[in-house]
């Protein structure tokens, strides 16, 4: 049996998209308290299903699809930029595909505007018209207001007609670094990235016997399965050590573990990656809302890993600005790895010193680099010691040692020094467990 609150959501996810609801409107339309319809609400904007604008609402957008992920919402343009819809408003949860600067003349301009692109422009009131006419957005600069006719006209067609006090560099800068922001996020590998919308998870039931389990590590390999009730919440879970010493009889849920580890489908696969491997875990489900929705295995993971690091990169994260002032040196006398660069202003700290953040992302891409070299493989960081750390100045030139001390099946050490104008400024310890296939 649905709750209410699963009531609820199921009915916002059934309202047309554009669609206006509030607190009250969901109260009474459902026959439940205001706090109950508030707290699906707001669970239906963690879904996607609805987006909240100032001075708008709450309006039903259309969920957006991974292969989306890196544009935004008309709804989203008017939080960023704190803007007043004057028109189009059933049209917000629209995505564009591109912004346009309206500062050339009129037929230079539209040749650059293309349906589901947004043009950022000042208040002249015939380009108005003539974008919306093109299947393109308005967002006008400075605080101006525009005719009536231009907002009807963007009631009729369904397109946003917005107004922000930003001027148009402002607009651009906020519009491009949310864009920026989106594409980063679109590197993190996620675990429903990898998981697979039409396999059906193989599942064991609290009413069923041992035997059960018995027959499913015959037909698959594995020995974890997740237990769920007649809903599809995750009860328990059944290894090979919960079914030793007990008869082929004997009910799941008298030897399953109960509250097992799970992720959800927000998790990355990292983290994921991360668990098994301390947890030493073949198999972890997956939940939405304590449902089960799938399961990943270790194999999974690793493969999702080495794919990722093949890809192309999308947008530079803080990582990947300290790494491309760094470069691998050639080691002379010794066996070790050398990281060597400079201290640029965007690696230091309010006193013009190299930020501990930033030693510790050279700490680990040294480190890792060295282990690699002795064990290809795929890792994860499970210790990080630093025994000193000395101030490094901005601009000096700083390099970073690694030298193995133990690898081995599945975990690996290693010494990290690092060196500036000649002198240790640094040493850390750096311990990592090897991702097994």
């Amino acid at each position: 049996m649905t709750t209410k609150h699963e009531q609820i959501l199921q009915h916002i996810e059934e309202l047309e998209i554009g669609s206006k609801i509030s607190v009250r409107q969901i109260a009474k339309a459902m026959d439940v308290s205001e706090g109950t319809a508030y707290r699906a609400i707001k669970e239906a904007e963690l879904r996607g299903l609805v987006s909240t604008i100032e001075r708008v609402g709450t309006v039903r957008i259309e969920k957006k699809q991974k292969k989306n992920i890196e544009r935004l919402t008309f709804a989203e343009v008017v939080n960023i930029v704190e803007g007043t819809v004057l028109g189009g408003r059933s049209g917000l949860h629209k995505t564009l595909s591109k912004f346009v600067i309206g500062a050339m003349k009129v037929d230079a301009m539209m040749r650059y505007v293309d349906k589901d692109s947004l043009l950022i422009v000042g208040n002249r009131e015939q380009i108005h018209k003539i974008s919306l006419e093109h299947g393109a957005a308005v967002l006008i600069t400075g605080g101006f207001d525009t005719t009536d006719d231009v907002k009807e006209l963007a009631d009729r067609l369904e397109l946003p007609l917005i107004s922000s006090a930003y001027d148009t560099f402002t607009i651009a800068t906020l519009i491009n670094r949310a864009i920026y922001d989106r594409l980063i996020k679109k590197e993190i590998l996620l675990v429903e990235d990898i998981l697979s919308v039409t396999e059906q998870p193989v599942v064991l039931h609290a009413g069923d016997q041992l035997s059960d389990w018995y027959r499913l590590v015959e037909a698959t390999g594995h020995t974890r399965f997740p237990v769920i009730d007649p809903s599809g919440k995750v009860i328990g879970i059944v290894t090979s050590k919960d079914t030793a010493a007990h008869e082929a009889d004997q009910l799941i849920e008298r030897v399953m573990t109960k509250n097992p580890v799970t992720v959800s489908t927000r998790t990355s696969v990292a983290s994921a990656a991360h668990m098994m491997v301390w947890e030493g875990f073949e198999l972890l489900p997956v939940v939405d809302h304590k449902k089960l929705v799938g399961v990943i295995s270790r194999q999974d993971v690793i493969r999702a890993l080495q794919y990722n690091q093949n890809q192309p990169q999308l947008g530079q994260t803080i990582q990947d600005i300290i790494l491309s002032q760094f470069a691998e040196q050639d080691a002379q006398e010794d066996k070790g790895v050398w990281l060597k660069g400079t201290v640029t202003p965007q690696m230091t700290n309010q006193l013009g010193m190299m930020s501990p953040g930033v030693l510790m992302t050279l700490i680990n891409e040294v480190s890792a680099l060295a282990l690699r070299r002795l064990k290809y493989t795929d890792m994860v960081v499970e210790n990080v010691t630093v025994y000193f750390l000395k101030p490094i100045q901005i601009d000096s030139q700083v390099s970073v040692k690694a030298t193995v001390i133990d690898a081995g099946r599945k975990f690996g050490k290693v010494d990290v020094e690092i060196y500036s104008q000649g002198d240790l400024m640094g040493k850390a310890l750096f311990t990592a467990q090897v991702l097994e296939r």
